[in-house]
């Protein structure tokens, strides 16, 4: 997740820790890290690129059709980056130039 505020709350460390939930944050700048960048990327390849929707509808149903066939296939994606020193950061390295 990014490394916005709320997100390190003592009530969503509370609420992360009580349903064994483990935040991973991304190293700042790192979106291209976060699992929803892809599928908006997809998102954008396989409903919207290229396309020339005559009406908001018809956009509509490009992009609920596409997410009705991602939705059919989900799989849990989990052991993300077990090795990874993001997951055992307390602090972010510092920034070179």
């Amino acid at each position: 997740m990014r490394n916005l505020s709320p997100h390190r709350h003592a009530h969503v460390r509370a609420w992360c820790h009580a349903d064994a939930v483990e935040l991973v944050f991304l190293p700042t700048y790192g979106s291209w890290l976060n699992w929803i960048e892809a599928e908006f990327a997809a998102l954008r390849y396989f409903a919207l690129n290229g396309t020339d929707h005559r009406s908001h509808a018809e956009q509509n149903t490009a992009i609920a059709s596409y997410v009705r066939w991602c939705d059919a296939r989900a799989q849990p994606k989990v052991h993300f980056a077990a090795g990874s020193p993001i997951r055992t950061w307390t602090d972010y390295p510092a920034k070179a130039a």
